[in-house]
């Protein structure tokens, strides 16, 4: 895909925005951490950021880079300020697979990515087709089947190396699924696309990641 060719949507967030949301992660965990406060978006907040957008915020341990927790909202169902803030402090405290992270870990072992999310599109295609619709480090990835729902992030599969079919098996299992439940009817895939800045360090420089 083109740079042209990117979503408008993907576009709209600006350097600085993205610095103001990963500032933001940071702060709303610190204040949850030490002081049980859930912030409320503050008054400097872009207006920009003040529409509803998907949002995730990814925890990873620095350097190793290993992930420490990740939660968000696929559904631009909230004011981007705002989910980002929740997710920021699930993501610390409420990620079933992980252990609460520290206030003192939060300063000197993590880094924060925040990625924003297009609204999800369901993909029209036969099963054995799905593939073909899918690019990789484009398109992030939503399998669901019935009560089952997975999430791959588009960073994700250039992370592991996966290809199109690696990465629909692994939504899959994601989702509780069997491995192959994307060529069977009944399975709806859902591709978005996102833009996501990451802390080099604890504490520091914001860049583009995505």
């Amino acid at each position: 895909m083109s740079r042209r060719e990117v979503p408008q949507e993907r576009e709209e967030i600006s350097p600085e925005e993205g610095r103001f949301l990963v500032n933001l992660s940071r702060e709303a965990i610190s204040r949850y951490l030490s002081k049980n406060v859930v912030m409320q978006p503050p008054p400097e907040t872009p207006r920009n950021l003040l529409k509803r957008r998907g949002v995730f915020v990814t925890l990873r341990s620095h350097p190793s880079e290993e992930l420490r927790g990740c939660i968000g909202f696929p559904e631009p169902s909230e004011k981007l300020v705002k989910a980002t803030i929740t997710a920021a402090i699930e993501s610390a405290t409420g990620d079933p697979r992980f252990h609460p992270v520290t206030i003192e870990e939060l300063n000197k072992e993590i880094v924060l990515e925040v990625s924003i999310l297009t609204a999800p599109e369901e993909i029209k295609a036969a099963p054995k087709k799905l593939a073909d619709h899918v690019s990789i480090g484009e398109d992030g990835l939503i399998v669901e089947k019935g009560p089952q729902r997975g999430l791959l992030l588009p960073q994700v599969a250039t992370e592991w190396g996966w290809d199109r079919e690696e990465f629909l098996t692994n939504c899959c299992l994601k989702a509780g699924l069997p491995p192959d439940e994307w060529l069977l009817d009944g399975t709806k895939v859902y591709k978005f696309q996102a833009v996501a800045f990451k802390e080099r360090a604890p504490k520091g420089l914001v860049e583009r990641a995505l």
